[in-house]
């Protein structure tokens, strides 16, 4: 009964975002406020206006993470203030509040734990991951956040100078970080975002980047099938073939997004890989990135572009998954596992060779220039403090949560806000300008996503994919021998043997934390 009561509940927390992040968009009359913003992103939200019944408007429509894309080029304040507002207050009342469903959701997984002999949901989680128990996730995020909250802060401190000398006695707020983090990065880097997307096509990027990656490391080549019809008319289907020509399966692409798709990002898998059964996978990734007008193309965001590499990942796990049976095949892994090879992934977009060969410019052909490749490389780690804390803040609310009994769940929906920020304060995340990647209300990877007690996994992954690198860097990198080890190794397994024996396999050893904690400039981190 408690199971079929969530499962109902996970549905209507993702019903009631959608339908708040829908209602939440935020509409734009006077064209002088998005100065800043890039044209085919205008053009976007014109066509979403248009879509709504705002002729002659724009629409902002909001992404799932608390930050949104906008922020980083509009240059009116007030209208970045509604963006971000409209973003962190979704779900927080009025008709689409979600804080009665998720409190229902900790509630009931609280007593489905103390049921199956747990203490609290995390710890019933922990039991079946890699990490082993709740305490071992708790002490490591606690080592963690130290580090990248005074980072955070440091950076917070130049990026006031900086809106100060716009707006003088201001206080740096949320919806300045990424404008002003955009700005600072322009006049010490030389590089501006907005100059990036022109170079960043969703075609190239598919074909020339993450297909082009997976070719020379594993052989794949994708065929797309215009005549198999996809669930959507925005959804393309290609057929994939392995090394030696034989077929492996599918692959659906759904990049746009639309107002009945739910936010964020995310792979699933249609079919699983099964030898028992003989069935070949089919594989779906997903983004929510805004259609342009037709004949216009799909500009991308470098942090749009990791995301693509990073889903395609996920894919790979399902598509060279070689196993006997489907309930052990490509993701289906410990939680805190499924994210490592996806994050691996991420590493191609990164390697120069593929760089060069993705970013072109979508009219002339032309490559990114070779002063912009270099400092985008060189970028990496600017930002670090920022990323790691909201991802942090968010990791620790997910715990704070379900680390409740039965008895310690809030009966009152005006206590969501109360104890969030109670949570983030004892572990030192409550720095203002830095909100969680996602509040409570609209926390959907936990309260309507599988991910409950699970949002840790992407940073306990990143330990294993920091090492990882290492162990392609120390081989030679992108080097087909290096693909066909780690297919072997890691991704044709999946569930079959115990995941962190397949890590050991590749990597001759227990994982390591140190690639992670310099990658991320946490090297005042405890190890």
């Amino acid at each position: 009964a408690i199971n079929t009561e969530i499962t109902s509940l996970d549905a209507a927390f993702g019903r009631l975002l959608l339908a708040g992040a829908n209602a939440a968009a935020v509409l734009v009359t006077d064209e002088a406020e998005l100065d800043g913003l890039p044209q085919d992103a205008r053009d976007a939200a014109a066509q979403a206006a248009t879509a709504r019944g705002h002729e002659g408007a724009w629409l902002l429509e909001l992404q799932l993470p608390t930050q949104q894309s906008v922020l980083s080029s509009l240059r009116d304040r007030g209208l970045r203030e509604r963006v971000m507002t409209a973003s962190l207050t979704r779900g927080a009342g009025g008709e689409h509040d979600t804080r009665a469903t998720l409190l229902g959701l900790v509630r009931l997984r609280a007593e489905r734990a103390r049921l199956l002999g747990f203490e609290h949901h995390a710890a019933y989680v922990a039991a079946d991951a890699t990490a082993g128990s709740s305490d071992a996730v708790a002490q490591m995020l606690a080592r963690l956040a130290p580090a990248p909250v005074a980072n955070a802060r440091a950076e917070g401190a130049e990026l006031e100078a900086a809106l100060r000398a716009d707006h003088p006695g201001a206080t740096l707020e949320p919806w300045d970080w990424a404008y002003y983090a955009e700005r600072v990065r322009q006049e010490r880097r030389s590089l501006d975002e907005s100059a990036l997307r022109p170079y960043l096509e969703l075609e190239h990027v598919i074909a020339d980047g993450v297909f082009h990656a997976a070719n020379l490391l594993y052989g794949l080549t994708f065929s797309e099938r215009h005549d198999l019809v996809g669930y959507h008319p925005d959804v393309r289907v290609f057929e994939v073939f392995d090394s030696d020509g034989s077929g492996l399966g599918l692959f659906l692409g759904d990049w746009w997004t639309r107002p009945a798709k739910r936010g964020g990002a995310w792979m699933n898998s249609f079919v699983e890989q099964s030898t028992l059964l003989g069935d070949a996978p089919v594989v779906v990734n997903n983004l929510n990135v805004p259609k342009p007008p037709p004949g216009q193309p799909t500009l991308l965001t470098w942090d749009e572009v990791i995301t693509v590499f990073h889903e395609f990942g996920h894919a790979l796990h399902g598509l060279l998954s070689h196993v006997r049976y489907p309930s052990q095949s490509g993701t289906n892994v410990p939680r805190d596992f499924v994210e490592y090879p996806s994050q691996v992934n991420e590493m191609w977009a990164w390697d120069p060779q593929v760089l060069r060969s993705f970013a072109v410019h979508h009219e002339t052909g032309e490559p990114m220039p070779e002063e912009w490749v270099e400092t985008l490389l060189a970028a990496r780690q600017d930002g670090e403090g920022f990323a790691t804390t909201e991802y942090l803040a968010a990791a620790l609310l997910d715990q704070a949560w379900y680390r409740l009994t039965p008895e310690q769940v809030p009966t009152d929906v005006d206590d969501v806000e109360p104890f969030e920020a109670a949570a983030l304060e004892a572990v030192g995340l409550a720095y203002a300008p830095v909100p969680p990647r996602y509040r409570t209300t609209y926390f959907n990877h936990v309260f309507g996503s599988g991910y409950s007690a699970g949002y840790y996994a992407y940073i306990w992954s990143e330990v294993l994919d920091a090492d990882t690198v290492e162990w392609f860097a120390e081989n030679g990198g992108l080097r087909r021998e290096n693909g066909d080890t780690f297919r072997s190794r890691l991704l044709a397994r999946g569930g079959s043997i115990d995941p962190l024996r397949s890590f050991a396999d590749l990597r001759g050893r227990a994982p390591d934390i140190a690639p992670l904690l310099a990658r991320r400039g946490l090297t005042g981190a405890s190890a």
